[in-house]
């Protein structure tokens, strides 16, 4: 009777893996929801930020703003390659905004760990993992922003290798099967909020924020649960010890992810609820973060390859800031400790008192880009 009750209280193994398989998905749209009610409000802004900058701080804030606003670094680097193929902004110029780019594209990190605020030993695990990628992109830029303005590395770099290699070869590319069905299923949502609900412009764009959000709660605190539950000591003990035996392996398990995927948001915010759980830690996780960094490149390369050689260079750009970036910072155990550092410390901070996560993230994505534009725009 004992072993009866037992089994009624903890389905197979197999019927939670099949749960939480399901709950990803949902997490996945509660994502792409959260970036299409975002994506309402900067709708058409993306673009006309980039025309017309000249400065490289300006054109860094325009890169981390117009990214905050359609949600992905992906579009946001198309459009800059798109604009270089077409001239109405140069290599130079367009450098800073792919690695604002980068910067702008971690919010989504960040927003995703909220779900957890309710449990601070979670959040803590949670938010510390969502900002540590933060901290390495304004790391790296404040290293290597300086490097280009100075000497013009990444641009001459960038033309040496873009003049060896083809272009001009047309559109293309993998369409990744799961981003595909997950932005159906997004769009089955947005249609019910604008044709059901009859909700337009900024209420949709308000009422699809509320919803992916409520998702990502919702989803956020069963995942973290179900995992727990399915995942033992042993096995989170023998994939945390994996990751930590080459951490040169887990970079490329984001790379490969991400290009599957076609999404670094995906690929980082996966790792958000598996640090929550405490089934990885900040430190595994943080290289396959890096990985997402280099594998969000290959959209900018595909964008490339219906441009010109200008077109091209910026795509190359890109793919180099990142591997430089990483290919410098993470063999140095005390550099690559930085982010960690930072990101863990501002974590318990966090957890403390939450106004600092809301003032973070206005600061750094919004009021100190808008700034950088008013002033040297």
């Amino acid at each position: 009777m004992r072993k009866e009750m037992q089994l009624t209280r903890h389905p197979p193994l197999w019927q939670r893996a099949v749960w939480l398989v399901g709950l990803l998905f949902l997490f996945l749209v509660a994502i792409k929801l959260l970036e299409s009610g975002i994506k309402v409000f900067g709708e058409g802004a993306a673009g006309n930020l980039f025309e017309g900058i000249q400065n490289p701080f300006a054109a860094l804030a325009a890169g981390i703003l117009a990214t905050v606003l359609v949600q992905s670094s992906s579009v946001s680097t198309a459009t800059i390659v798109a604009l270089v193929g077409s001239g109405a902004i140069g290599v130079e110029a367009a450098v800073p905004m792919v690695m604002g780019a980068n910067i702008g594209t971690t919010i989504t990190n960040t927003l995703v760990s909220l779900g957890s605020i309710r449990r601070s030993a979670d959040f803590q695990r949670a938010f510390s993992a969502a900002t540590v990628h933060d901290f390495f992109n304004l790391m790296a830029v404040a290293i290597f922003l300086p490097l280009q303005i100075a000497t013009g590395f990444f641009s001459n770099a960038a033309r040496h290798i873009a003049a060896a290699l083809p272009v001009g070869t047309g559109p293309g590319g993998f369409q990744s099967p799961i981003k595909s069905a997950v932005k159906d299923v997004a769009g089955w949502f947005k249609h019910g909020v604008q044709d059901w609900l009859g909700l337009e412009g900024g209420f949709a764009g308000v009422a699809l924020l509320i919803l992916g959000l409520g998702l990502i709660f919702f989803s956020l605190t069963t995942i973290t649960r179900t995992m727990r539950a399915i995942i033992a000591d042993k096995a989170e003990r023998a994939l945390n010890a994996a990751l930590r035996r080459s951490g040169w392996i887990a970079i490329a398990i984001g790379v490969v992810i991400t290009i599957s995927v076609q999404s670094s948001s995906i690929t980082t915010s996966l790792l958000v609820p598996l640090c929550a759980s405490g089934v990885l830690t900040l430190e595994n996780a943080f290289p396959v973060m890096l990985g997402a960094n280099i594998g969000t490149t290959i959209t900018a390369f595909l964008a490339s390859m219906a441009t010109d050689i200008n077109g091209l260079q910026i795509a190359i750009v890109h793919g180099l800031f990142n591997l430089v970036g990483v290919g410098l910072v993470y063999p140095i155990r005390a550099v690559r400790r930085i982010p960690i550092r930072i990101a863990s410390s501002f974590s318990t901070v966090a957890v403390r008192n939450k106004f600092w996560v809301v003032f973070y993230v206005l600061t750094v994505f919004i009021l100190i880009p808008l700034c950088g534009i008013l002033i040297f725009g």
